[in-house]
Parts: C-alpha cells; sequence; structure tokens
C-alpha cells in the first residue's frame, strides 16, 4: 500500500523551529484549518492513496528515472554523477507530483473550482491539466512579465482550458502573481480551492506540498541502491526558489538520524549577490513573513519587500520555504548560488553532453553541481534533481545568448 510520509516537522503550530506558521488574514483560519483537517484525513485513507498512486504512475509516469550521467561525469573529472529525471514528468516538470495530489484533494472537499499562482508556467500548466483531467474550473495568475518570457506555456494553460489572469503590479512577477491568488481565494474561500505551487505559503501548505513532492527522494534512495548498492548518495543538489522540487529531494533524507548526505541547495544569485539583483533569499535576506509565513525573504530596511532577479522565471521569487530557512539555521543542509551567466552556460553544457536540455531552473542546479563533483572522490556519488525540462526556456535563451554576442 503506497504511503505519505510522517516526518517530525512542521510542529503542531505548523512551524519548522521559528519559520512558517499562518500570518493571514481572520477569514481565512477556517479554510486553512478544513483544508488541514482533511488533508490528514486523507492521508490516512487506502482509497486516496490508492488514488494517487494510480494516477502517479498511469497518468504522470512514475517512476521517473535516476540515470547515471556518465559524460557529465567524464567532464567534470570527481563525483559519480546521477541526474533524477523529474523532466520526463508528464507536463515536463516535477510540479505535477504536487498537483495531483492537491487535486484529488480538492475533488474530496467537494471544491469544483482551483485557483492556482505561477511564474515559469509550469505549475500552472500543472494545475490546468489536472483540473482537465479533474473537470475543475482553474484560474491561474501571472505576472506581465513572465507572461512575456512563458508565452508558450500561457497558450498550453489555455488550451488545457485554464483561464489566465496577467498581473500588472509591482514587477509583474512571481510574488504578485501569488497576491492576486491569495486575494481570489479570500473572496472565493467557500467554493474554491488554492493549489499552491511551492512549499512557502500558510501553514498547512508547505507540509502539504513537501510530502507530496517527497516521492523524488523516496525514489532515489530505491534506484541508487540498485544502481550503487546503497540507498544514501554522498550529496544531494537542487535548485532553490520557493523550494519545492529540493525539499522533495531533501527531506527523505534531512531526517534520517545518522548518515544524512551532504544537502545543498542552489539559489538564484542573477547578476551577482553584490548587485542586488538576484533571488538569494537564504544567502543574502532577512526573516520576515511573505504570504502567510516566517522564512527568509528579501526586504529593505523598513521590511519592504523587494523585487527579486533570475534568468529563470521559476527562481524569481523574494522568499524561501520555512522548512529551508530551518534547514539552512540548523545545519540540515547548505545554501549556495549561482549567476545567470553560469546557469546558461550549464544550460548549454547539458544539452551538449547529455542530449539533455534542462530548465533554467535545473540549469541552476547543474552549474552548482559542475563546482561540487570536482571536490568530490571518484567513488562518491553526487545526484542533482533536474527539476523540468527546458523547452518553455528556449526562446528566451536564445535571445539572450544573441544579445551576449551583439554586446547587448
Amino acid at each position: 500500500m503506497p504511503v505519505l510520509p510522517d516526518y517530525p516537522l512542521p510542529d503542531a503550530r505548523g512551524r519548522f523551529g521559528v519559520y512558517g506558521g499562518r500570518y493571514v488574514p481572520e477569514t481565512l483560519i477556517p479554510a486553512l484549518e478544513e483544508l488541514e483537517a482533511a488533508y490528514r484525513e486523507a492521508k490516512a485513507d487506502p482509497e486516496f492513496l490508492k488514488a494517487l498512486e494510480y494516477y502517479r504512475t498511469r497518468y504522470a509516469g512514475r517512476p521517473t528515472p535516476l540515470y547515471f550521467a556518465a559524460n557529465l561525469t567524464r567532464h567534470w573529472g570527481g563525483a559519480r554523477v546521477y541526474l533524477k529525471r523529474e523532466d520526463l514528468n508528464h507536463t515536463g516538470a516535477h510540479k505535477i507530483n504536487n498537483t495531483l495530489g492537491q487535486a484529488l484533494l480538492a475533488r474530496r472537499m467537494g471544491k469544483r473550482r482551483v485557483i492556482a499562482e505561477t511564474g515559469a508556467g509550469q505549475h500552472g500548466v500543472s494545475v490546468a491539466t489536472v483540473a482537465a483531467l479533474f473537470g475543475l474550473e482553474c484560474v491561474v495568475y501571472m505576472g506581465e512579465e513572465d507572461v512575456r518570457r512563458q508565452a508558450l506555456n500561457v497558450f498550453r494553460m489555455e488550451l488545457l482550458g485554464a483561464e489566465v489572469h496577467p498581473v500588472a503590479s509591482g514587477s509583474r512577477t512571481l510574488k504578485d502573481a501569488t497576491n492576486e491568488a491569495i486575494r481570489d481565494w479570500v473572496t472565493h474561500v467557500r467554493d474554491s480551492f488554492y493549489i499552491l505551487g511551492s512549499v512557502v505559503g500558510p501553514h498547512p501548505y508547505p507540509m502539504i506540498v513537501r510530502d507530496f513532492q517527497s516521492v523524488i527522494g523516496e525514489e532515489v534512495k530505491r534506484q541508487l541502491l540498485e544502481a550503487e548498492g546503497r540507498a544514501v548518495p554522498d550529496a544531494v543538489v537542487a535548485c532553490v526558489g520557493g523550494g519545492s522540487n529540493a525539499i522533495g529531494i531533501f527531506a527523505p533524507f534531512a531526517y534520517l538520524p545518522e548518515g544524512r548526505p551532504r544537502l545543498v541547495g542552489v539559489e538564484a544569485a542573477g547578476k551577482g549577490l553584490g548587485t542586488g539583483r538576484h533571488a538569494a533569499s537564504i544567502n543574502a535576506g532577512k526573516r520576515g513573513v511573505l504570504h502567510g509565513s516566517y522564512m527568509y525573504l528579501l526586504c529593505d530596511a523598513d521590511g519592504q519587500i523587494q523585487p527579486a532577479h533570475s534568468v529563470s522565471a521559476g527562481l524569481d521569487y523574494p522568499g524561501v520555504g520555512p522548512e529551508h530557512a530551518y534547514y539552512a539555521d540548523a545545519g540540515i543542509a547548505e545554501y549556495g548560488s549561482v549567476t545567470d551567466a553560469e546557469a546558461l552556460e550549464a544550460f548549454q553544457l547539458l544539452a551538449r553532453l547529455e542530449g539533455i536540455v534542462p530548465a533554467l531552473e535545473s540549469a541552476h542546479a547543474v552549474a552548482y553541481a559542475g563546482r561540487l563533483a570536482r571536490e568530490m572522490r571518484p567513488d562518491e556519488v553526487l545526484v542533482v534533481n533536474l527539476s523540468g525540462r527546458g523547452d518553455k526556456d528556449v526562446v528566451e535563451v536564445k535571445r539572450l545568448l544573441e544579445a551576449r554576442k551583439g554586446g547587448r
């Protein structure tokens, strides 16, 4: 019988150490309590778990492969490098792991309308997909800048029957789309289910998204045991915006009583941490509240949220999930950063060496893995979570590379 994990955190107040919690209008507290109760009940229901397993395997295509990247391993000359191929999921990213679970939960709760926010569009496409599958009305909020960068994904969402609302406020990216999605949910909380796309937001969302995404790390344990004769690698690397793909591969290792691998989250350094144009909330942020949760975020001395920047729309978020904030403080995981230029190099490197075009988000993890692999021994194992495929980014990368050649 498939199960969903029981990790020691969050605590009864929805906190990971001091992080997390519920910083929301009073009108949303009953909805969050209803959601938590419904999730805990579903998690113990064999019929819910059976349905989740069915759609994961027969619809999304799980398990995704754990691929030994022989060419990358030779190129970097250090650790044996494996790629966890979440890009091979239906819809092209890890996002489907969570949206299938939350859509099944919405159906179980009798909600006929789902709301979502999206940055790179992968979460929006994934929500539109499961809404079509289960016959749910679907509304997606997306910043105007991301609508420009991810026009193909906007068309995919509309093709799937979703109503896409461009958001013109603020920096016109993911933060502003999330603001609008929350406003919609507050207004229509009785009949609508908010399918949150990352391990952010008020409790219980970080817990729910983590649990649905932890299938990634659980599969790595089984697949690595088959490939290398051991279930735990020496290091795991994943990109971090809000942090859903990273938590999905980290959590099954983070709470091991002993023998935990080195867990490395990679934030977007954008134009450089010293420029102020980045999305590195842990490396260069402060503690505060964003979208209902206490976390590390980008803000000024007065606590006002600062715009995030990344070449990757999916990492372009000024906060990070509370469980990552806890991991960073507790030393459970470490968090590095990669610039736009380094991510673009890694994007091309993986395409040339392995015939895989990664999402720009994933290219950040690949770039950092190159640094780490060279420091490791040839008998050590490094796993990189390839969170999504790069079809959505090809046009934007072409534009950026041509601009670079032209000196613009």
